[in-house]
């Protein structure tokens, strides 16, 4: 009952609520974002969603578009601003995801949605994290957020979705909140060793060891 109808209500109406309240906040760092970053202050990029439906994540962004002389991406954390920081360390960057949950496309908790290119790479039993809405937060996030390495991140959402309940979601939900306002687990995959999941998997991690039977 919870998950076919309840979560779904719940979602709706949380997020529309905060949506609302959150508009003096969203504009101010709409238009702050907007300067810094020359007319680009949302970061769009498809995801997989629930039953693998893709989507576009919303979020605002908080790196540049800087390059080198061969015309790359410098490194993350040559990219990011001082603005963009303290959007990640609040999570206020994740505001716009709120637009992604009133559109019927993420819930505020579940697994958070990763890369298309990913989805080659996941085990049976990991690819169960596609069976529901990803979420702006989940079980792998008040685990330890992105200093989680990819086993132990993807262990976390299997087990949120083989526990799903209202009483995991608000004990999920009331934590994000502590860790956020601590500023808790917060840093740059390129300052935690962290690799895109695709890029560790084809790097010697046996696929069919971690397969179940």
């Amino acid at each position: 009952m919870y998950t076919l109808f309840i979560k779904r209500s719940l979602d709706l109406i949380l997020s529309v609520i905060g949506f609302v309240i959150l508009i003096p906040l969203t504009i101010v760092i709409y238009l702050a974002l907007l300067f810094i970053h020359g007319g680009k202050p949302l970061f769009r990029q498809l995801r997989p969603g629930k039953h693998e439906k893709n989507f576009y994540i919303l979020k605002f962004k908080t790196m540049n578009d800087g390059k080198d002389s061969l015309g790359n991406l410098l490194p993350d954390e040559q990219r990011i601003t001082k603005l963009g920081m303290f959007l990640r360390k609040t999570s206020l960057d994740e505001i716009p995801q709120l637009i992604n949950i009133i559109n019927g496309d993420m819930s505020l908790i579940g697994p958070r949605p990763l890369k298309v290119s990913y989805l080659p790479y996941y085990t049976r039993k990991e690819s169960t994290r596609h069976t529901i809405r990803p979420g702006i937060t989940g079980l792998a996030q008040i685990s330890g957020r992105n200093l989680l390495q990819w086993d132990e991140r993807l262990q976390k959402d299997v087990e949120y979705v083989e526990n799903l309940s209202f009483a995991l979601d608000c004990k999920i939900l009331f934590r994000t909140l502590f860790k956020v306002v601590r500023s808790e687990g917060v840093a740059l995959d390129s300052e935690t060793g962290m690799i895109d999941l695709d890029e560790y998997r084809r790097g010697g991690q046996d696929l069919s060891s971690l397969t179940p039977e």
